[in-house]
């Protein structure tokens, strides 16, 4: 098999990965800062990605466009949820906080499946058959796109936590709970904005992966268990850990589809999760507790 087939291929998981990398990245950031496993993540990838398709559908808006207002939409429901849904359950035991999310996950697919049905539903962009020439390599436009916007994101993202006075007192939230309160920090509402900003990267990642696959309303479990298997590669709570797993676990599942078949595309990514958790179990970019 030429080598230029392998080369394609490896480039085609990356900017994958870069894709459900950033919608790790959402499950990270919250975890990481709110101690909270967000039990409905995928869903509201779905919900993302449900929004992207009728934008589209109906007022011919392209989802890359629309990924700024997608992610509006999404931070204010993550941002609610948070403030007026989650946070009486923060200082309760974990076993609650899990049945509150899987209670929310199995709200927001069945409120799917109620508005669109179960058929798949897609998008079609001008671009969506377009690739480019890079010497060897023929990379695909959709994904080029979609894997660009995820960078310029997830750096967004990053800069905010890294230079802006918020973004260091939701870090200070995330170190030193206790502290934070003692100097006045208003935690609930950090927490509030932290998982808005979990659930903008969710919208973001939602309106790329319209480009990139079908959407069904029973998707959500595979996204959330897929975003576990990601941020926990990458080192749970750890930003560039989510990307840098979503680009290792996209990398092996277009590798393992081109050396097996497309269904052992699972196995391998699982086997991967199987081998960090043996030799590296706090994650390729995680420290040990």
């Amino acid at each position: 098999m030429p080598t230029d087939i392998y080369l394609n291929v490896a480039v085609s998981g990356v900017l994958t990965g870069l894709v459900y990398g950033l919608m790790a990245l959402g499950l990270s950031v919250i975890f990481g800062v709110v101690r909270v496993v967000n039990f409905a993540h995928g869903e509201m990838t779905t919900v993302a990605m449900y929004l992207a398709v009728v934008l589209f559908a109906t007022l011919g808006l392209d989802p890359l466009l629309m990924m700024l207002p997608i992610a509006g939409v999404l931070f204010v429901f993550g941002y609610a949820m948070q403030r007026w849904l989650i946070n009486p359950f923060i200082s309760r035991p974990e076993h609650s906080q899990f049945i509150l999310l899987v209670a929310v996950a199995i709200i927001l697919a069945n409120g799917l499946l109620i508005v669109f049905g179960p058929d798949a539903r897609s998008v079609q962009t001008s671009y969506a058959f377009d690739s480019f020439m890079i010497g060897p390599l023929i990379v695909d436009a959709t994904k080029t796109f979609a894997g660009a916007a995820a960078i310029a994101v997830a750096a967004a993202l990053f800069a905010f936590f890294r230079f802006t006075r918020l973004g260091t007192a939701i870090r200070a939230c995330a170190d030193n709970y206790t502290g934070a309160q003692v100097v006045g920090l208003n935690v609930p509402r950090l927490y509030a904005l932290t998982f808005g900003l979990g659930a903008a990267c969710v919208g973001a990642a939602g309106a790329m992966l319209a480009l990139i696959t079908d959407v069904t309303p029973p998707l959500g479990p595979s996204f959330t268990l897929l975003a576990f298997v990601i941020v926990i590669v990458g080192g749970l709570g750890s930003m560039p850990g989510a990307l840098a797993g979503g680009i290792l676990i996209g990398v092996v599942a277009a590798m393992a589809g081109l050396f097996y078949t497309p269904s052992a595309k699972g196995m391998f990514v699982f086997a991967i999760l199987v081998l960090v958790l043996l030799f590296r179990p706090q994650g390729i970019f995680g420290r040990r507790a």
